[in-house]
């Protein structure tokens, strides 16, 4: 009897000792589950704040405005305009104009 009550009473022990245990793994994996819920939050955030200055570095005034100041781009206008041929016809006929016109500035059609 008495070696069925310690063997009772080591068998509560270890249980109580793993309880204890899990019950601290519980509260440490939920304090790094907020704590990565909220890291979470702030790079959501972060994000955002990221997309609406992306946003406001690409608009087409601002482009423009580098265009100019930076790399000194202008408008394409019909004086500054260089037309690009295929030099077989245009040696086969020199007297007609050519057909498709490039701008230099920005290689549109006109």
């Amino acid at each position: 009897m008495i070696r069925l009550n310690l063997v009772l009473l080591l068998a509560v022990l270890a249980s109580a000792i793993y309880l204890v245990s899990v019950q601290y793994d519980s509260r440490r994996l939920f304090t790094e589950l907020d704590k990565a819920k909220t890291e979470a939050h702030r790079l959501e955030l972060e994000n955002e704040r990221l997309q609406v200055d992306k946003r406001a570095q690409t608009t087409p005034a601002r482009v423009e405005k580098l265009a100019r100041e930076k790399l000194q781009m202008s408008q394409a206008k019909p004086g500054i305009t260089t037309y690009v041929t295929n030099s077989e016809k245009v040696a086969a006929v020199d007297s007609t104009p050519p057909t498709r016109a490039v701008s230099a500035a920005n290689g549109a059609r006109p």
